[in-house]
């Protein structure tokens, strides 16, 4: 037992540092950096050196008991920093995904939904004039290479905004929201009521790999806490904002990329695993061979909402 309570050890430890103190003990520093130095003197090393110099020359320093009680005030500040950037993460993250029923989001909504229907129009545009080249052999349209490109680029320029039309204030909430109407249109569930169900069913592989595409989705959002906490600490001391700056763009491509493949997951979990529910729950025997028929999702619908 003695072995494996150290490595438990070790991992929690490990964890915890990663996790909570190194991301808080960063900003603290950068903290101290910055009101240190401010504005004025925003690269003057001497005077951060000079304060350092100051601070190590202090009597009470010298003493144990006092660098230890500093050490660990340091160490619980940090991980208190990181708290709360894992606490703001968290709302980032229903910020994201949020519905738009106030005046704000349905008019972020709005704007998205006027946007997209201009470059949707656009592609449209583009198909109808694509003058075909000719016909193939199994009766598909030929175009000229240019031509499909154009359309390529103007069908991207759309699907950054929504890969449907908008309905919810971000683009988070949409690709999530275009998740739940694909697999409603294909099989006739309802995505919300099935996915508790179809989570307790799935591999343990599968699951890991949404799992991780989820805590890829957390992280990204933590860091964009983190670049809310620099950006505050730009009042002080302005090489900050760029450390936000940075930090915010990151962020930003992380949670896309994370929020598509976790997108993408569920979606493909409905489409392996979506009979084995079905079958569990009797709506069709072991031996039906075939799709998952919008009538049997009608039924896993109206299973799962209950009274609903």
């Amino acid at each position: 037992m003695n072995p494996l309570l150290a490595t438990l050890g070790s991992k929690l430890t490990e964890r915890w540092l990663n996790l909570l103190v190194l991301p808080g003990a960063l900003f603290l520093a950068v903290t101290a950096i910055g009101t240190t130095l401010g504005h004025r003197h925003w690269h003057d090393v001497d005077r951060l050196r000079t304060t350092l110099d100051d601070l190590a020359a202090r009597p009470a320093l010298d003493r144990t008991g006092t660098a230890a009680l500093l050490a660990a005030l340091v160490l619980l500040t940090a991980a208190a920093a990181s708290l709360a950037a894992q606490f703001l993460g968290g709302a980032i993250e229903q910020y994201w995904l949020r519905f738009g029923r106030d005046p704000l989001s349905r008019a972020l909504t709005a704007r998205r939904e006027r946007q997209w229907k201009e470059r949707d129009a656009k592609v449209e545009e583009a198909v109808a004039h694509a003058n075909p080249t000719g016909v193939g052999a199994n009766g598909a349209v030929t175009i000229p290479r240019s031509t499909w490109a154009r359309i390529q680029a103007l069908s991207e320029a759309r699907d950054r905004i929504a890969l449907r039309e908008p309905t919810r204030p971000t683009w988070y909430g949409d690709r999530m929201q275009a998740t739940a109407d694909r697999v409603e249109a294909a099989y006739g569930v309802d995505l919300a009521a099935l996915w508790p169900r179809l989570w307790l069913i799935l591999p343990e592989s599968a699951g890991r790999q949404i799992q991780s595409g989820r805590d890829s989705f957390s992280a990204a959002a933590r860091l964009t806490a983190w670049a809310v906490g620099y950006a505050l600490l730009a009042c002080w001391w302005w090489p900050a904002a760029l450390v936000a700056v940075g930090c915010g763009a990151v962020a930003r491509s992380r949670a896309r990329t994370a929020l598509d493949a976790l997108a993408g997951l569920i979606e493909a979990a409905v489409d392996v695993h979506g009979r084995d529910l079905a079958t569990r729950i009797g709506l069709i025997t072991p031996d039906a061979t075939g799709l998952l028929a919008h009538d049997t999702g009608d039924g896993m619908s109206e299973v799962f909402r209950k009274a609903d």
